[in-house]
């Protein structure tokens, strides 16, 4: 009976969100709790097992809330200004220069993990490039989608988070063992963007042109820069990052402390600190929000038994001899479910009846996790229909839904390949 409310509940889940019936943040919360009523919980089992579920993802949402205000700050205080003006300078009117450089350039803003600001970053720096020598049009917003990919496995993007909270996991286990995967999408990524530069270059030649990135800045964004804390801000998230590989603290009290460091030296009065708050606190607050809400939903389906219920279901259907395929099978159906569900549908919905599945046969749930992130709404988020940062990507490089989707996919779907490959070399994921 509870595998079945179990899965009643997910379905209902899905049917609510896809048909925009309900917000996906009022729909994990909700659901959830009408459903473990029918089961036969009191609400005040239901309440202990909400925040129960809300604890163990607060790291998570810590983690989220201030990786982003501090990425953030860095774009603002232009610390990746100067890699951006050398980019620019360089490429000069060389097809083949332009369409890597876009690729590198797309793979540094994307530190940040935040898909929308690395759009509008890499596209209004580079977009009158791509008009003035006559480059399909289709290319830009191919190469800024196929560089965002593997960047977006990064432990402070939405996507990342939401497989970490899912899984009850951290940093260490999820994304450090797909660090060597990530660094083989992004040659791959390379590869591709040369492959393409090559045949432009053939196609238009050479043209010689005289651009700067800064002629597309607001004067409130030259206001905000700060060139001479370049050195140290670059000392500071080199620290930052080493940190954080290396797991010398846990990843949220990191970066809490690398958020406050950053906003005191590059904005010491509180005014300007405020401004910063103001400015990305909407986005902070509707990521991270949603994984506290995303916490009531797992906690209710796991202190309820549910989960443990459907995963017991679906191993009596799994043959024993196919149960190794499951983390291989994930990873290669991770992109095309990018298509199909949104990220919280797919990582609150789906990975946990697939890890706890995995579980039961003996496989490692986290494998799953990294299985999942190698396409699902990584690699996959800027083809999908289902992400409103993929219309800001079409609608900054005017180009249609249906011809990007068309010209990305076999790329894509290529990172994710190459990417699956590597994580079964190094053992991220196991057959």
């Amino acid at each position: 009976m509870l595998a079945i409310l179990g899965f009643l509940n997910i379905v209902l889940f899905l049917v609510l969100i896809i048909s925009k019936r309900m917000s996906v943040m009022t729909a994990l919360v909700i659901t959830p709790l009408v459903i473990g009523l029918l089961a036969g919980f009191s609400p005040k089992e239901l309440g202990e097992f909400a925040l129960g579920g809300i604890k163990q993802v607060a790291p998570t949402g810590i983690l989220l809330t201030f990786a982003v205000l501090y990425f953030a700050t860095m774009l603002d205080v232009g610390l990746f200004d100067p890699v951006i003006g050398f980019i620019i300078k360089i490429v000069k009117g060389d097809p083949l220069k332009v369409i890597m450089g876009t690729a590198i350039l797309t793979m540094i803003v994307h530190l940040d993990g935040d898909g929308t600001a690395t759009f509008m970053i890499v596209l209004s720096a580079f977009l009158p490039i791509y008009k003035r020598l006559k480059i399909n049009n289709l290319i830009l917003p191919c190469i800024v989608a196929l560089s965002v990919g593997p960047m977006h496995l990064v432990p402070w993007s939405g996507t990342s988070a939401r497989a970490i909270s899912t899984l009850k996991s951290d940093v260490v286990h999820i994304f450090n063992p797909n660090i060597p995967a990530i660094i083989g999408g992004l040659f791959w990524v390379l590869g591709v963007a040369y492959w393409l530069g090559l045949k432009e270059r053939k196609r238009l030649g050479i043209v010689a042109i005289d651009y700067s990135y800064h002629e597309n800045l607001s004067e409130e964004q030259r206001l905000l820069k700060r060139p001479k804390l370049i050195i140290v801000n670059a000392i500071l998230t080199i620290a930052l990052l080493i940190c954080l590989v290396k797991g010398w603290l846990p990843a949220p009290v990191l970066f809490v402390v690398a958020s406050m460091l950053a906003l005191l030296i590059n904005y010491s009065k509180i005014t300007d600190q405020q401004a910063i708050f103001k400015s990305h606190g909407t986005n902070i607050f509707m990521v991270s929000s949603m994984i506290f809400a995303a916490g009531i939903f797992s906690g209710i389906l796991t202190g309820s038994k549910m989960i443990e219920e459907m995963a017991t279901t679906l191993v009596g259907i799994i043959p024993n001899e196919h149960a190794r395929l499951l983390p291989l099978i994930t990873a290669v159906t991770s992109l095309p479910a990018s298509i199909l569900f949104t990220p919280d549908a797919y990582y609150f919905g789906v990975v946990p009846i697939l890890s706890n599945t995995a579980t039961q046969f003996g496989i490692d749930p986290n494998e799953i996790g990294r299985a999942a992130l190698l396409g699902q709404m990584t690699v996959g988020f800027p083809i999908s229909p289902l992400t409103a940062s993929t219309f800001l990507l079409i609608g900054l490089a005017e180009v249609d839904l249906g011809e990007h989707q068309r010209f990305v996919f076999k790329w894509a779907f290529g990172t994710t390949l190459v990417m699956t490959i590597v994580a079964l070399l190094t053992g991220s994921i196991h057959l």
